[in-house]
């Protein structure tokens, strides 16, 4: 008798096992000692990403308030250079502006000086009696474009008419007026009068008063008539209603 009888199915199950069986590489056989370290690491690489955004974040926050800082110090600079330019100018012009108007050409409209001043400038001159009359007082408006700051131009015109006995006294007066104030001749106009025997005058012209030495007592041979504009600047006023016409006569 066989004492080691013989399975036949067990040859054909040792084979299916050893095919099931895979033999692992060797690393994975020894991630399991690694993986504390594996794991640190990745929580570091995670930690370090977020840290690096974090900072790229603050980083652009601190760019964009140097950013505004530098715009509100550039501003602040302008400011403080524009003010420093108007000290400057008012340290340089101040003086011409207070000449200026102490001559009247800063301020309101001085009448009552013009009309002295051309009674000055006859009595030095010792011209014959002139008559005058003055418009209202209106803006000017000028060709070519002017920066006046708040400032707005306005002139006065005046209507002069004289007796002269040359033409010579009409430049003198016009430069003693010049002297005394700030106008602009818009027009002049000369015509001879006639005469009546022993040399009076007649027609346009004014007979000097009597008692008054010099040309004033003889009268004019040239009738003239001149369109003055007394210029002024002032600040530009709110609408109000214009001044009457002034006329008046100088003996």
């Amino acid at each position: 008798m066989n004492a080691n009888p013989v399975n036949p199915a067990n040859p054909a199950a040792s084979a299916k096992k050893a095919a099931n069986t895979i033999a692992l590489p060797y690393w994975i056989a020894g991630f399991a000692q690694i993986r504390t370290a594996a794991l640190a690491a990745l929580a570091a690489v995670v930690i370090g990403a977020t840290l690096v955004a974090v900072t790229a974040a603050q980083r652009h926050e601190a760019d964009d308030d140097l950013q505004r800082t530098q715009r509100l110090r550039d501003t602040a600079h302008s400011r403080y250079a524009h003010v420093d330019n108007e000290k400057r100018d008012i340290r340089n012009f101040q003086q011409r502006y207070v000449e200026l108007r102490q001559r009247g050409l800063i301020g309101d409209e001085r009448r009552l000086e013009w009309v002295d001043a051309i009674r000055q400038v006859q009595e030095e001159l010792q011209l014959p009696p002139l008559s005058y009359q003055i418009e209202p007082q209106q803006p000017v408006r000028l060709e070519a474009a002017l920066d006046l700051g708040d400032y707005q131009l306005r002139g006065s015109r005046m209507r002069l008419h004289m007796e002269l006995l040359h033409e010579m006294d009409l430049f003198d007066f016009l430069a003693g007026l010049h002297a005394r104030g700030f106008f602009a001749a818009q027009d002049c106009s000369l015509k001879r009068l006639a005469t009546a025997a022993g040399g009076q005058v007649s027609q346009l012209g004014q007979l000097g008063e009597p008692g008054q030495p010099g040309q004033a007592a003889l009268g004019g041979n040239l009738g003239v008539d001149c369109t003055l504009n007394w210029i002024t600047m002032a600040p530009a006023p709110l609408a109000t209603q214009p001044p009457a016409l002034a006329t008046g006569r100088q003996p």
